[in-house]
């Protein structure tokens, strides 16, 4: 019997999928650079994000959240089902599958939003950046003053720091999160592809399944 093969990716998701692979590899590859290139690759990941969520919600039928956001117990089922070599079979994202995309949609989130908080603190720059605070001009004849206000600044220094310090951990432990995601991620794509016998990374390319 001839399997028939059915268009369930759309080109957006396509666009979508490959462009954050491209941009997340160059992001993580230029973190220890600190380079304008992983500033703007993490921006374009971001807006990737906010696409996919937007799209998630009004986008194609099988783009849809609601098409492949199942229940934990769906879940388990069809992760029993694909040790035991049963599994039910999916024309969209799988049950496992579906709850990998949010888990690395909000672990890139929270990727991103850590790397511009410490952009905002390092450089005073990007969209979380605070108002910059205003120098404040003392007469050199206030010395009680001047020693005042270098307590203050050394006071900000400290705060500033241990926010960075914050701030630049939950940033690299949630990439380091996010590349286990992957791992994990392509791990499902090739046992989920042997056991239902489909080409997944084709079908992410072409946008074609069998249904």
């Amino acid at each position: 019997m001839m399997n028939n093969e059915i268009r369930v990716w759309d080109p957006l998701v396509r666009i979508f999928h490959w462009s954050l692979v491209l941009a997340f590899t160059v992001a993580y590859l230029s973190g220890d650079e600190e380079s304008s290139l992983h500033i703007y690759s993490g921006y374009v990941v971001l807006g990737l994000i906010a696409f996919r969520v937007l799209w998630g919600l009004i986008g194609s039928r099988y783009a849809r959240f609601s098409n492949f956001v199942y229940s934990p117990g769906t879940v388990i089922q069809y992760l029993k089902g694909l040790v035991a070599g049963k599994p039910k079979h999916y024309v969209g994202h799988n049950p496992a599958g579906g709850w990998m995309v949010i888990a690395m949609l909000v672990c890139l989130f929270i990727v991103s939003v850590s790397g511009l908080k410490v952009y905002a603190i390092e450089e005073g720059l990007g969209p979380l950046a605070g108002e910059t605070p205003a120098l404040t001009i003392t007469s050199p004849a206030y010395a009680d003053d001047d020693s005042d206000d270098i307590d203050n600044n050394e006071n900000n220094e400290n705060g500033h720091g241990e926010d960075e310090e914050f701030w630049e951990e939950i940033h690299e432990v949630s990439s380091n999160f996010m590349l286990l995601l992957i791992f994990l991620h392509i791990a499902g794509v090739i046992v989920s592809g042997r056991r239902h016998n489909e080409h997944l990374v084709k079908a992410m390319i072409t946008g074609k399944k069998i249904g």
